[in-house]
């Protein structure tokens, strides 16, 4: 139920994420989802990759600054009201978010990456909302 999720710092310049995605093509690793935040000297590039170890071992090999992070998937339809219920059960049950993202894939539904403070608090919380979770062993059939 816990997604390790790969973080790579980026110096603001041009190409610096087009090298991180032509190392990952070449060693064959596919990113299912990813965020961009930045501040005025560097970027953090947020990403669900098909093998987080292999992902951080060939960036580093590169001198990329790299770190995984736990984080929760979870699966919501995609449609209007389910972020507003998810988000509920969250403040309901007092789970602080630090950051979270999203991805859909048409009438397949939604996916909601959600890194929160205490991360197994919140895998335990919405199983008991009977909240539907991304396994790591399914999260590349999405």
């Amino acid at each position: 139920m816990i997604i390790k999720q790969v973080s790579v710092f980026l110096e603001n310049k041009s190409g610096r994420l087009n090298e991180v995605t032509k190392i990952l093509s070449n060693a064959e690793l596919n990113i299912s989802a990813f965020t961009i935040a930045d501040t005025s000297d560097f970027g953090i590039l947020r990403m669900i990759v098909s093998d987080p170890e292999k992902a951080c071992s060939v960036l580093k090999e590169n001198d990329f600054s790299v770190k995984t992070t736990d984080v929760v998937l979870a699966k919501t339809p995609n449609k209007a009201g389910s972020l507003s219920k998810l988000l509920g059960i969250l403040q309901e049950e007092e789970i602080f978010i630090e950051y979270m993202y999203a991805f859909s894939m048409d009438n397949e539904g939604a996916v909601i990456v959600i890194r929160p403070t205490r991360v197994e608090y919140c895998v335990e919380r919405l199983q008991k909302h009977s909240t539907e979770l991304v396994k790591a062993d399914e999260l590349y059939r999405l």
